[in-house]
C-alpha cells in the first residue's frame, strides 16, 4: 500500500525547499504527498524576501479537513512561523495515530529568521514531545538548547542527548555545519546512538535539504515502521539528490537538489 504522508510547511515558489520539495521528496520515496500550508514566502534560491503567515485556525481547518478523510500514515513538520501556529498544529494532530517528523525549521539558508524568537519554547512544549524523530541542523539544535552550536561529534552527542530528553522519540542531528572534508549524521534514540557516515558533498545545491531529508523520513517511516533503516534511507536518497542537482540549472544562489534524480535515464 502506498502510504499517505501529510506535509505541514511554508511554500516556497522557487521550488527547491518547503512543500514544493516536500512533495517531491515524498513522491520520489514511493509516498503520496498531501499539503497544509503554513505560510506563503518571496524566495528565490538567493534568500528570504519576506514571508507572510497563515491564520493558525486555517492551518489547522487544512489539517482538520485532511484527517475527515484520508488516511494519514505519517506527517512532516516544517516552517510554522509563530507559536500561534505551533499550537494550532498540535491541536489539529491531537490523537493521530501516525509518525510525525519535526524539521524544527527556525533560519533559511542565507540567514532568513523563519521561526519567531518567542515560538521556540512553544515548539519545545507542544510538538517535540508527539515527535516520533526531530531533524536539526547545529544552528537550529543550539537555538532549541539555548547552547553555543556544538563544534565536533562529542558536543553532537551532548546536544542529542538534551534534544531527546525534551520528548521525541528520536533525533536525527545533521552534522553538515562542522568543519573539515566529512559531514556525519548521528541518530540517537533509547536505544542507542547511530553515525551515518560520508564525505562532505562539494555542491552549491543545497537549498531545501533539511526539507528533502524529513521527508524522505517520514515517508520511509511510514514504509517500514522502523527509525534507522528509514534514517539510512533518508540519509542516502538526499546525498544522491545532492550530486544529482549538478545536472540542473536552477537559480544564481544556492540551488536545489534534484528529487528525481533516478527518473534522469529513463528512456523517452
Amino acid at each position: 500500500m502506498i502510504p499517505n504522508i501529510l506535509s505541514i510547511a511554508g511554500s516556497d515558489p522557487s521550488g527547491g525547499a518547503g512543500i514544493q520539495a516536500d512533495l517531491k521528496a515524498i513522491g520520489a520515496n514511493g509516498g503520496y504527498g498531501m499539503a497544509a500550508i503554513t505560510a506563503l514566502t518571496v524566495q528565490n534560491t538567493q534568500g528570504v524576501r519576506g514571508a507572510e503567515l497563515v491564520a493558525p485556525a486555517l492551518v489547522a481547518d487544512q489539517i482538520r479537513a485532511i484527517r475527515e478523510d484520508i488516511r494519514i500514515d505519517a506527517v512532516k513538520i516544517g516552517m510554522l512561523g509563530s507559536a500561534a501556529i505551533v499550537e494550532a498544529v498540535a491541536g489539529a494532530l491531537a490523537g493521530l495515530d501516525a509518525p510525525v517528523v519535526l524539521d524544527p525549521v527556525m533560519v533559511a539558508k542565507g540567514g532568513d529568521r523563519l521561526l519567531a524568537e518567542e515560538a521556540v519554547a512553544a515548539l519545545s512544549a507542544h510538538l517535540m514531545p508527539m515527535a516520533a524523530a526531530i531533524t536539526p541542523n547545529l544552528p537550529e539544535a543550539a537555538d532549541l538548547l539555548g547552547r553555543p552550536e556544538a563544534q565536533d561529534r562529542f558536543g553532537m552527542e551532548a546536544q542529542a542527548e538534551a534534544l531527546l530528553a525534551l520528548g521525541p522519540r528520536a533525533v536525527l542531528l545533521k552534522g553538515g555545519h562542522l568543519s573539515g572534508s566529512d559531514s556525519p549524521d548521528l541518530l540517537l534514540d533509547p536505544t542507542g546512538r547511530v553515525w551515518f557516515e560520508g564525505p562532505r558533498i562539494d555542491s552549491p545545491n543545497t537549498h531545501g535539504t533539511g526539507c528533502t531529508l524529513s521527508s524522505a523520513l517520514a515517508t520511509w517511516l511510514a514504509r517500514t515502521g522502523e527509525m534507522r533503516p528509514a534514517a539510512e534511507a533518508a540519509r542516502t536518497y538526499t546525498r544522491a539528490a545532492i550530486m544529482g542537482a549538478a545536472a540542473l540549472s536552477v537559480g544564481h544562489g544556492h540551488g536545489p537538489t534534484d528529487h528525481f534524480f533516478a527518473l534522469r535515464n529513463l528512456p523517452v
